[in-house]
């Protein structure tokens, strides 16, 4: 007896489906049945001519043994084989480059490779249900799949693990065969769009000759794509748009989607001078907007494209973060009502490392803004490298499987299928909340920029470049075609719009000055821009002491009913000791302490970065597990009478991606003390994009004001070259015209000040301090609660433990070397030197130095002393900066590392860098 008989009975459509629930998820279909499926997949990979689809006798498992499956059946089976192949593989078949062919693939599609053959053609399957269609034939099924999958629009999904997920994107690429379906109004905005693409690029091109404009030619469809988004979008709920791009298409798109005054551009075409002093801008294709836009259907909307710099993927995680900011303002319940859209270049996308630190920030609590539109504009080509050399992956794309995120890859010259495509991952994402990617395969129409010779490398391509239309006139043609529109009605489009432009260029001639829109100006209403001079004015950082108290019994009691480890049980104690009993607080404290005061001011504080919630030299504590089940417990967010909010989150192992992301955050949310620690100070050296191109001069340049905080453990405890310097000379070497503050405290109430200053002034800068390792324990390095509850940062401390009539020496130093001197000196029984501290490097207290030196009248010896080596640390800044005395170092020689590698070494070094500051007669 035929032990596979029953087979012959059943329905097929039982069949396929369950093949269907199998391919999506081995694991969800029953033992025998996933045995009966694998050794189906087994024959299929092992048949030859001789023995077609003869899988069961070559089952490996042995659960199948006979050959007596009806042929019907394994047809059926063979076209699901089929199916899953178009599904799979589809997308390296479709017709999506506009200019050249495709690399060959292989094996191809042919239904031959499926143990199908020609005389299956107008058999009627099952299998077709799969489709979601009625059981049809072969040919008609084929028909289908070359719809779906193998046209303008290749899809790559099937590597997702959520059988949900592949099931809602199959049923979405079977309406309408995956092809655009839209109404004549709808074909004729989309035109509308195009036309003012081209028409763009057209009049700069003619009005302003080889200057840069890096045009949009070749890609032009992603400004009706733009468009549709936004519009369909903010049907959907979202209320709000953050955009990043780099300089590719920039200034069309602040034209014409962001609706930027052209006669503004014009300007800044002109070379024409800012109408502010206090900063320098930059170049035009560099800069952001924000608008507050109704659509077609009136709804208000804001949209923000972020100002970046040549740097092109860094505006990537600034937009993250800014979305975040907004998110966690206005709509912390839903964050699908902000919508974060990155558009990359190709080479960069595949090129730049941040990318893969952003895509794997997509998910993550404190990072996550519900789901990114990721748009390429792929060039097939970098500056001049050949996408073949740019690149060991098939696609450009293909960081998006780090996510299991759905690529889209488009033809950028039908415009339908791009604006199609665009429709498809607005609804991914709002369905699921995470990232989708668009690939638009286009064209550079000129080299790098509009000066440059693009046949010098590629003179094949751009033979067939010069003689391809551009999408508009491809898609008036097909419009024509249809009947849609008449001979006459992209010239109108044109003349119209060209003639608006030429207006406005008339106008923009007769201005003197180029006028910067603010980015986020509503953000910042209220906030000032100031000089040095404002940023070293007093400001009343004080805190009433029963205000602290509150704060302190909030973070010094640990929930009674749960239970947590000795060694956090203590460390809690300690700290109710230290406030309650003997008075002297340490730094840990401070920090716990300037938190609580800010956030009962209605303050926000975000603090992200590596470790941050411990603290990487396990001294902050900010989050606290139960010891049975891991609870987290952070006792800053149960704070009575508090109406900011308290976040803290352990980052992944990044500095360039998180920092961007901060950096964003900061700037989209003002009234937020936002934090980035670094594990070790120098390990900010990942992130160093980040602090030259934002950081430093996003104010000089974008006339954005930030107030991002960055602490950089540094000190030089003998741990070597990696784990002592955040390398201060490099940030101070950036300082200039009112940029940032940079500060080295010393004490934990003016850490406690600092910190509150941040957020008490009606300005924003980047601060920048060097905190502390080992002095966290250093029982010298205590405050009082009174240190806390009075007075403001100090920018600079005198000693005031010498007869200043005594002093002969006058040493000047930042940090933790102050505590080794003034060691030192008591070792020494020494009367005769002081030892002043600067707190605040920049801007730089220059009167308040010249104050302290007025006050040591028998001083004839002056000290810069620093325990790094002398080039390195801030020697150089301060010989640069403050000449009212003549310096004599104490400090390490110069070395190519920031220290030793030997903790003997280190601390003889050291030693003698201390000696020289008490012996004039040694130098360095």
């Amino acid at each position: 007896m035929d032990r596979f008989s029953f087979l012959n009975a059943a329905h097929t459509e039982f069949f396929a489906d369950l093949y269907e629930q199998y391919l999506e998820n081995p694991d969800n279909v029953e033992p025998s049945w996933r045995s009966f499926f694998q050794g189906f997949d087994f024959g299929m990979a092992t048949y030859n001519d001789e023995n077609p689809v003869n899988y069961i006798a070559n089952v490996a498992s042995g659960a199948v043994e006979s050959t007596s499956v009806s042929e019907k059946l394994q047809k059926e089976f063979n076209v699901l084989k089929l199916i899953d192949g178009y599904r799979s593989r589809g997308h390296l078949f479709t017709k999506t480059n506009p200019v050249r062919d495709r690399r060959p693939s292989s094996p191809s599609l042919d239904y031959t490779n499926f143990g199908l053959t020609a005389s299956d053609l107008n058999t009627v399957f099952d299998a077709a249900k799969v489709l979601k269609f009625e059981p049809c034939t072969l040919q008609e099924i084929i028909f289908h799949l070359e719809n779906i999958y193998c046209q303008h629009i290749g899809v790559e999904y099937m590597y997702i693990r959520k059988p949900e997920v592949v099931d809602w994107i199959q049923n979405k690429l079977g309406e309408n065969d995956n092809l655009p379906n839209f109404s004549s109004d709808e074909k004729k905005a989309i035109l509308n769009k195009l036309n003012q693409a081209v028409s763009f690029e057209n009049f700069l091109h003619t009005k302003y000759v080889g200057q840069k404009r890096f045009s949009l030619e070749g890609g032009e469809s992603i400004i009706p794509a733009l468009d549709a988004l936004i519009e369909k979008a903010a049907e959907k709920g979202v209320e709000k748009f953050v955009m990043g791009m780099a300089h590719r298409g920039r200034l069309n798109v602040l034209a014409n989607i962001f609706d930027k005054s052209t006669q503004d551009i014009f300007g800044e075409f002109d070379g024409k001078d800012y109408d502010q002093e206090y900063f320098d801008g930059d170049v035009k294709y560099h800069l952001g907007l924000t608008a507050d836009k109704v659509t077609s259907t009136g709804k208000k909307i804001n949209i923000n494209l972020a100002p970046n710099p040549s740097h092109l993927e860094t505006v990537g995680a600034v937009i993250e973060g800014i979305t975040r900011a907004k998110q966690d303002k206005y709509f912390p319940d839903d964050f699908s009502k902000v919508l974060p859209i990155a558009v990359h270049g190709d080479a960069a996308i595949a090129g730049q490392g941040i990318l893969y630190e952003i895509v794997q920030m997509a998910q993550l609590d404190g990072y996550k803004t519900g789901g990114t539109i990721h748009i390429v504009i792929n060039n097939q080509v970098g500056f001049t490298t050949n996408y073949l050399d740019a690149r060991s992956s098939t696609y450009c794309t293909d960081v998006a499987k780090v996510t299991l995120s759905p690529v889209l890859h488009v033809n950028a010259d039908d415009a339908e299928a791009v604006v199609h495509a665009i429709s498809f991952a607005l609804d991914f994402r709002m369905q699921f909340g995470c990232d989708v990617f668009i690939d638009l395969l286009g064209y550079r129409k000129y080299g790098h920029n509009e000066g440059d010779e693009p046949r010098f490398t590629q003179p094949v391509l751009y033979k067939i470049i010069a003689k391809h239309k551009n999408p508009r006139d491809i898609y008036a043609e097909k419009l024509l075609s249809e009947g849609v529109i008449d001979a006459d009605f992209v010239k109108g489009l044109e003349v119209e719009y060209k003639s608006r432009l030429e207006v406005n260029l008339e106008a923009s001639r007769k201005k003197d000055l180029t006028i910067i829109t603010p980015f986020m100006k509503n953000e910042w209403n209220g906030f000032t821009q100031v000089t040095d001079i404002q940023m070293l004015q007093n400001v009343d950082t004080s805190f009433p002491k029963e205000g602290l108290t509150a704060v302190a019994n909030s973070i010094c009691n640990l929930p009674t009913d749960k239970k947590f480890i000795s060694k956090i049980q203590k460390l809690i104690n300690d700290r109710k000791t230290m406030f309650f009993e003997t008075n002297k607080l340490d730094w840990a404290m401070a920090e716990h302490l300037a938190y609580g005061s800010l956030l009962k001011e209605g303050y926000n504080i975000r603090i992200s970065g590596q470790d941050v919630e411990r603290g990487t030299f396990s001294h902050r504590h900010a989050v606290v597990k139960v010891e049975d089940s891991e609870e987290e417990v952070v006792l800053l967010q149960n704070l009575e009478g508090a109406t900011g909010k308290f976040n803290i989150f352990n980052s992944l192992l990044s500095e360039y991606g998180v920092l961007g992301f901060d950096y964003g955050y900061a700037l989209a949310s003002p009234n937020t003390l936002t934090i980035w620690e670094a594990q070790f100070g120098d390990f900010s050296n990942g992130a160093q994009i980040m602090i030259d191109q934002y950081i430093s001069c996003g104010e000089d340049k974008w006339n954005n004001q930030n107030g991002i905080v960055l602490l950089l453990p540094h000190g030089y405890e003998g741990q070597g070259a990696e784990h002592s310097s955040a390398r201060m000379e490099r940030y101070l070497q950036l300082c200039a015209r009112q940029n940032m503050y940079v500060a080295d405290c010393t004490t934990p109430a003016n850490f406690f000040h600092l910190l509150r200053r941040q957020m008490k002034t009606t300005f924003r800068k980047p601060l920048i301090v060097f905190t502390p390792k080992s002095l966290l324990r250093d029982p010298r390095v205590v405050s009082t609660v009174e240190e806390f509850a009075n007075g403001s940062f100090q920018e600079t401390f005198d000693d005031t433990s010498m007869n200043k009539a005594d002093v002969k020496t006058l040493v000047f130093c930042t940090g933790k070397f102050y505590y080794d001197i003034t060691a030192e000196r008591e070792n020494n029984g020494r009367k005769d030197v002081a030892v002043v501290r600067i707190e605040q490097l920049f801007p730089l207290p220059v009167e308040q130095l010249k104050a302290i030196i007025a006050k040591y009248p028998n001083t004839d010896d002056y000290v810069w002393a620093q325990e790094e080596p002398k080039n390195m640390g801030a020697y150089s800044y301060m010989l640069m900066n403050f000449d009212l005395v003549k310096w004599r170092l104490a400090s390490l020689k110069a070395y190519a590392a920031p220290a030793a590698g030997s903790y003997t070494r280190a601390k003889r070094r050291q030693a003698d860098a201390i000696r020289m500051v008490f012996d004039k007669n040694l130098f360095r």
